[in-house]
């Protein structure tokens, strides 16, 4: 038995998303403030039942409190209390629930026999589970919201009243009301779901069944006995030795689990067998010989009280008797020691107290520990499985491991190193292997060297979606990478290569920039830094991919929904053949860029791709842009009319957009040099085709290096197709960062 997947409804800002869960390992990956942490706080707060109380009004979707204020103005507005719907019917469009659907066969039956919808589900079809955030009691909550908004408005002084103060009494909304009484008029409720009304998500948003008028909450938790839910959360709570702060509320040290571990696995005097009776032999020698001691030493102490003869004592013997308890030898700070020294050298053992570990070897050993304690949990090691009742020995059929950000504190080879070995922990045991146990391991994070370490079919991105309508906040959606690098398809190979050999950081970034070459690559980075203070401050991806390889990672581009801005090259070539040519007009020349002729704006000929608008070099979705090589006109040398020049590629570009700048290099070599001979030419025509027959000559990477050696880069002026191009992205990222729309209202008050 697994989870195949999870929807997600109206927790934060995810309104309503399907998660597909791999069978081994899933990786939430993701922009900030994409989604990731909702989903997992999502799992966390509705299957883990000691962290529900933790569930606030600040996990409701904030556009449907205006929707659920609504309910608090019909209650304290109806004349009859009859005549007010008090259903569930009317909570649920705006509460928090989570769908868990399940994958399960004939040998799970005796486990989910209380989840079956009807006698005649069949093994192939799936089982869901639906868990709503609801009130308790809607008549109850009904009353006692009417009662409480009534007095408050009784007691408000009036508009006519002397005193002019506004005096606002709680409650003022539903809202208001449940900030404060949400836990006690709130729970989880379960819900059996029909496996025949499950559909697919439809342009990544989830269609989760609508519940029946009738529907019946479970009587019994749901997936008690089914599943061993663990987690290690993002605050892991690790300090330096000299910190103030001595709180580790977020996470355990290793000391601390360990005594938690030795408690239940491993305590001698709990259930003992015979592989005990050595240490407790030892333990009770050591105690006899300790109250000896303590005999002696506290004799002369002890025959003082003796002799007090205190009115209603009779002559007093006092006695000490210790008790060891092994428990208690672990309950100190040091009692992890890390040790400098191997034991078998002949110097004098060194070793440190845990807390002056390095904070990413503290977090790296919890964490693994911490897996190691999570499985032996469930496969009920040593002494856990002695204390356990019947019921309690059968073991969990599926083990639901969560990961927060496992990177803390860890340099970029740990991360890849903990991530290949962590699922190897949780599956080693023997009563696992070829078993029906189950685990998933569900890892949320923000490195690209944990996401380049695992297949990226393991991966789920978490799209960050637009507010659509009036009043509705930005949303999230995600995206299942397996069916974008799972099949076999050249486009897909060709994604999947690229981006093992470079980096995984385009599934974190803001934006991706595509760039023609190295070049581009050394000064767009500049250009960002010092043209567009506001660009600078998002989270840009950068890779270098030629411009007739751009377009194969469009299918991925636009799966992911990422903001893409291409840069190529206009590589215009005659009317017949592939020879390059310098780009004129009226020529009938066309370009050899497949970015251009098959991607955007899929136009072949020079004269059109020179006369294209901004719209048409921007995809449908308006999510990506195409930058090109575009006329400059410029009064060159002494001329006093403008002439046009169309520029072959980037770096002659530079040159035309930077003349006086090129011109006063003294001494320059490689390529530099020979675009500073072809500005001295006469004319601009002249200048213009010595620059193309220069750059098959020369280094263009070494040119820009050159530039960056001879140049402050704050001087140099970027080329006006690749200037319109990053205005173009700094506008999009600037709507993207929006909260609201312009036109959002606010919450509906009872007013």
């Amino acid at each position: 038995m697994k989870i195949d997947f999870i929807e997600i409804q109206n927790f934060r800002k995810i309104i309503s998303c399907r998660v597909e869960i791999a069978s081994q390992e899933t990786i939430f990956v993701g922009a900030n403030n994409s989604g990731k942490t909702s989903a997992m706080d999502s799992m966390i707060l509705f299957l883990k039942k000691s962290r529900r109380k933790d569930i606030a009004t600040t996990d409701f979707t904030l556009s449907n409190w205006s929707h659920i204020n609504q309910i608090g103005v019909r209650w304290a507005s109806a004349e009859d209390d009859n005549a007010t719907d008090q259903t569930l019917g009317q909570w649920l469009p705006y509460l928090p629930s989570i769908d868990i659907w399940l994958d399960a066969n004939d040998a799970d039956l005796h486990h989910i026999i209380h989840l079956l919808p009807t006698l005649d589900w069949k093994p192939d079809q799936k089982l869901g589970v639906r868990l709503v955030f609801a009130p308790k009691d809607i008549e109850k909550l009904y009353k006692e919201f009417r009662n409480a908004y009534k007095s408050a408005r009784d007691t408000e002084p009036s508009a006519s009243s002397k005193d002019k103060r506004k005096l606002s009494l709680w409650p003022e909304s539903m809202r208001d009301f449940l900030d404060r009484e949400l836990q006690r008029t709130f729970d989880v409720k379960a819900f059996i779901l029909d496996p025949s009304q499950c559909c697919d998500p439809e342009n990544g948003v989830a269609k989760p069944q609508p519940l029946s008028a009738d529907s019946e909450a479970m009587e019994r938790e749901p997936f008690d006995g089914l599943f061993k839910f663990d987690v290690i959360s993002a605050q892991r709570g690790f300090s330096d030795p000299k910190t103030e702060d001595e709180s580790h509320s977020g996470f355990a040290s290793l000391s601390t689990q360990l005594r938690q571990y030795f408690s239940k696995h491993l305590d001698p005097s709990e259930s003992p067998d015979a592989s005990d009776i050595e240490a407790l032999q030892a333990i009770e020698a050591a105690q006899t010989v300790f109250d000896e001691k303590l005999k002696v030493s506290f004799a002369p102490a002890i025959s003082e009280l003796e002799g007090l003869n205190y009115p209603g004592f009779s002559d007093p013997q006092v006695s000490l008797t210790s008790k060891i308890n092994p428990i208690d030898s672990l309950d100190h700070k040091t009692a992890v020691q890390f040790n400098v020294l191997p034991e078998d050298t002949d110097s004098i053992p060194l070793s440190l107290p845990e807390k002056y570990n390095g904070l990413g070897y503290q977090n790296l050993i919890s964490m693994v520990f911490s897996l190691i304690r999570f499985r032996d949990e469930w496969m009920r090691v040593g002494k856990a499985a002695k204390r356990q009742s019947n019921d309690e020995t059968i073991i969990e059929p599926l083990h639901i491991v969560l990961i927060e950000e496992p990177e803390a504190h860890l340099h970029a080879q740990v991360q890849q190193l903990f991530i290949k070995k962590a699922y190897q922990v949780l599956r080693t045991n023997d009563k696992l292997k070829n078993s029906q146990l189950h685990t998933q391991l569900i890892v949320s994070t923000h490195s690209s060297h944990i996401a380049h370490e695992l297949d990226f079919t393991c991966l789920r991105y978490f799209r960050r979606e637009p507010a659509r309508e009036k009043g509705e906040i930005p949303s999230a959606t995600v995206v299942n990478l397996s069916k974008t690098f799972g099949d076999v398809t050249e486009t897909s190979k060709f994604a999947t290569r690229y981006i093992k050999s470079t980096h995984c950081d385009l599934f974190f970034a803001d934006a991706v920039i595509l760039v023609e070459g190295s070049a581009e690559r050394m000064l767009v980075p500049h250009f960002i830094r010092h043209k567009f203070a506001k660009l600078d401050q998002s989270y840009i991806s950068l890779l270098e991919i030629g411009g007739s390889h751009a377009h194969r990672l469009r299918p991925l581009l636009e799966t992911l929904g990422l903001l893409s801005l291409v840069i190529t090259d206009l590589d215009s070539i005659g009317e017949t053949g592939t020879s390059k040519i310098p780009p004129e007009r009226d020529k009938k020349y066309r370009t050899g860029n497949t970015t251009l002729k098959e991607w955007i704006p899929k136009k072949e000929m020079l004269d059109d791709l020179l006369d294209c608008s901004d719209d048409d070099k921007q995809s449908e979705s308006k999510q990506i842009r195409v930058a090109y090589q575009c006329p400059i006109k410029l009064k060159y040398k002494n001329s006093s009319t403008e002439e046009e020049s169309a520029p072959y590629t980037f770096e002659d570009s530079l040159a035309l957009s930077n003349i006086e700048l090129f011109e006063g290099y003294e001494n320059p070599g490689g390529l530099l040099k020979k675009i500073k001979k072809a500005l001295a030419k006469d004319t601009l025509s002249e200048a213009s085709k010595e620059m193309f027959n220069s750059l098959g000559a020369g280094s263009k990477a070494g040119m820009a290096l050159e530039l960056l050696y001879l140049t402050e880069p704050s001087k140099l002026e970027p080329p006006a197709y690749i200037s319109e191009g990053l205005k173009w992205l700094e506008g999009k990222l600037a709507e993207k960062k929006q909260d609201f729309l312009a036109t959002a209202t606010a919450e509906v008050k009872n007013e």
